[in-house]
């Protein structure tokens, strides 16, 4: 297939590009280059792009692609809390217009790289797929409501698939620090210590970020039949972690490690258990191949090769929210940054 991949310079796209091509795949990148150096090593590999910006996009710049899987987006809450209509215009806007595009285009298949944050807070025990979405996030409630919005052009000749994925974890080229465990296993190699801000006891689904790629590989490889308009929860059942669980990972691969509680600590909006039946039944070739314990051991040491430190885990390079400022230049993010440098010195001291 000839595909389109957007955000094939991000996290979760650094590691997708070698694995499409590797099953065979022409991939042809579209990227904005907000985070260009944003990248915990030099590893992502080099594609032909589309340069134009997205609004200036127009049906026959995606003539002759069979597939588009658009993984760009806003992926922080701290974001979308500081700028609510830049959120939105990321996540939702500029999403649903690509999704026009490319049905006029005559691109037959879609993948959208959603979230399980799109379920939020619920009283279930477990959130499936048909269950209701009340998102508490703005990245949630943009998410969500984009997927709505491409569902409706799901027709005979367009394929809107939407893959809910949980919570990513791993090592990748472009790294990120801010996703839970990434984050537990940075502090515990710079400090030793770490002071957890949400309930212990709060529950959170984890995937490996290579596990994220496997599962679209599968439904980018699945009968249409099987994929068409459908969403699909990405991670498996026995990854939905309490909290305390990962510290508790954490503590048995980093020698030292400790865990405080804050004395007042957030309560926390999202907090679920995610059944991951469906893409298992349904989408046979994914194969999950990493689990926590793993996902900590190979952050451990990906960590001490570059040695990290306080100072480098502050780096604009390896955050998305304080790489922003230097790129547009807005004096509350600087502010934002600032305030969150002289947190983390505080607790590191």
């Amino acid at each position: 297939m000839r595909i389109l991949l957007t955000g094939q310079n991000g996290y979760i796209g650094a590691l997708m590009v070698p694995m499409l091509r590797q099953a065979g795949h022409e991939v042809v990148g579209f990227n904005s280059e907000l985070f260009e150096q944003n990248s915990l090593h030099q590893g992502t590999q080099k594609l032909p792009q589309l340069t134009k910006e997205l609004r200036h996009l127009t049906p026959s710049d995606l003539k002759g692609f069979d597939a588009i899987i658009h993984l760009a987006g806003s992926c922080n809450d701290p974001l979308g809390n500081w700028n609510t209509h830049l959120a939105h215009e990321i996540n939702y806007t500029a999403s649903a217009y690509l999704a026009k595009l490319a049905k006029e285009a005559g691109v037959t298949r879609f993948l959208f790289s959603s979230s399980c944050s799109d379920y939020g807070a619920s009283d279930q025990q477990w959130l499936r797929e048909e269950s209701p979405l009340h998102p508490v996030t703005l990245y949630g409630i943009s998410k969500a409501r984009a997927e709505r919005e491409l569902a409706k052009l799901a027709d005979a000749n367009f394929s809107p698939t939407f893959m809910r994925n949980a919570a990513a974890y791993g090592a990748s080229p472009r790294q990120r620090f801010d996703p839970v465990l990434n984050n537990l296993v940075a502090w515990a190699t710079i400090t030793g210590q770490a002071s957890i801000k949400s309930n212990p006891c709060l529950r959170e689904p984890i995937v490996h970020v290579e596990d994220i790629s496997r599962a679209f590989l599968a439904a980018l490889h699945a009968p249409r039949e099987v994929v068409h308009n459908q969403a699909f929860n990405v991670g498996r059942n026995e990854d939905n972690y309490r909290i305390q669980d990962l510290t508790e990972i954490v503590a048995e691969i980093v020698p030292g490690f400790q865990v405080t509680n804050a004395k007042e600590a957030e309560t926390g909006q999202d907090c679920y258990r995610v059944d991951f039946s469906k893409i298992a039944q349904t989408l046979p070739e994914f194969q999950p191949q990493w689990d926590a314990q793993q996902g900590a051991k190979q952050l451990y040491v990906a960590y001490q090769i570059i040695g990290l430190t306080c100072e480098g885990l502050l780096e604009t390079r390896y955050e998305h929210l304080p790489h922003i400022p230097e790129t547009l230049g807005n004096e509350r993010l600087h502010q934002l940054r600032n305030r969150k440098a002289q947190v983390l010195a505080s607790a590191a001291g």
